[in-house]
């Protein structure tokens, strides 16, 4: 495969610094060891700018090329954040931290925007400038959206941005991609159930809140299979059920639910959300009881801008030759989408193949991607922006 020459023989280096970030995983905003390891490389391959704390513990690197006759800036990005799993892979760098594991592969999106960026340094084989993102807090919290909201992308005046995920079951060294909507939002709401508690042998006193959560759930399934075009995505998943009581004689008071609401069209998320609201609602009042939903937006579409998709492709096609540009959307979110809404670009998938699937206690990110993932990101830059 045509990658690089330079990120073969950078692969002991750059799989190096990839295992050291999976031995030490951080959550969410807490990846100071992370950030703080990222920003002491950047500044010792010579980036022109390396700026810490951006969105809280983003790091932003810039790299100017060798001219600048056009004044194109172009942003590549990469997460940081690690999962909340008990790790299982058996690997001699496993996680260090109990509890902690990267079980979705951004210890090797870091390692791989690092590995670029280090060649970019060494070479400024473009005209322009790129801006390296190294984002925290991509599981969740929101990172990509609190580094738009500091400023970023004026402050290093990005015109356009890339992102890239690997992906199980995508042989290594391919890619897939798609225009338009690639990944869908990602809203939460949480159900409140109150009715009348009493003993299990006399219902007839009560107002049954397990039965009433019963049908509730039941309902919120036509949502998709009766109230939305079958055409469009869309998906309502009740994930837990606690009631205010563990006995098995007690008909409980009280009974909270907590789902999510997946999508891929803004009109189908507000139609969701409002008829979540009338179906709780009304299956409450038709059994006695009452019920409060608390809805709450997420993660937006991320929505890949067709031009940049097609570019993004081509460059793909350039390191492996083996690039789907139709490949199906996925229900899950990721918070690029923020930058995405904000200035056009697309977003990747890059094979890691036969493996665990992401957020699995026995994922592992396989690091004979790095050379591609690298000459990926390092070749958007230069076909972007080719040296004058």
């Amino acid at each position: 495969m045509p990658v690089k020459n330079r990120f073969a023989e950078l692969l002991p280096e750059i799989t190096a610094w990839r295992r050291d970030f999976h031995q030490h995983p951080e959550l969410l905003f807490d990846v100071h060891r992370t950030a703080g390891k990222v920003a002491d490389l950047c500044r010792s391959f010579g980036c022109d700018e390396v700026v810490e704390g951006i969105g809280r513990t983003g790091v932003v690197a810039v790299i100017k090329g060798r001219s600048d006759n056009k004044g194109r800036v172009i942003g590549l990005r990469a997460d940081m954040d690690a999962l909340p799993i008990i790790e299982q892979t058996g690997v001699p760098y496993a996680s260090q931290t109990p509890g902690k594991m990267h079980a979705c592969g951004h210890d090797g999106h870091t390692a791989m925007l690092l590995g670029a960026a280090k060649y970019l340094a060494e070479t400024r084989n473009f005209d322009g400038t790129v801006v390296c993102i190294f984002q925290p807090a991509e599981e969740g919290g929101g990172g990509g959206r609190e580094m738009v909201k500091d400023g970023m992308l004026s402050r290093w005046g990005v015109q356009e941005v890339y992102g890239m995920h690997n992906m199980p079951g995508i042989p290594v060294g391919h890619f897939a991609i798609r225009p338009g909507a690639m990944m869908a939002a990602a809203d939460q709401f949480e159900i409140v159930v109150t009715g009348k508690g009493g003993h299990a042998a006399k219902p007839h006193d009560c107002v049954d809140t397990t039965v009433v959560s019963a049908h509730i759930i039941v309902a919120l399934q036509t949502i998709a299979s009766r109230n939305v075009d079958p055409l469009k995505q869309v998906v309502v998943s009740v994930c837990t059920v606690e009631t205010d009581s563990t006995a098995h004689n007690v008909i409980p008071q009280v009974v909270k639910m907590k789902g999510t609401v997946r999508t891929m069209d803004p009109k189908v998320q507000d139609f969701v959300e409002a008829r979540i609201g009338q179906i709780v609602e009304g299956t409450a009042l038709a059994l006695g009881a009452r019920a409060e939903v608390h809805y709450q937006r997420g993660y937006p579409v991320t929505i890949n801008t067709p031009e940049n998709t097609d570019f993004a492709a081509e460059v793909a096609r350039k390191v492996s030759g083996h690039v789907d540009t139709d490949t199906p959307p996925l229900m899950g979110a990721e918070d690029f989408s923020f930058m995405l809404n904000e200035r056009p670009g697309a977003y990747i998938f890059m094979g890691n193949g036969d493996t665990a699937m992401v957020h699995h206690p026995a994922y592992n990110f396989d690091d004979a991607a790095i050379p591609f993932g690298s000459s990926w990101y390092a070749e958007m830059a230069e076909t972007r922006m080719p040296a004058a």
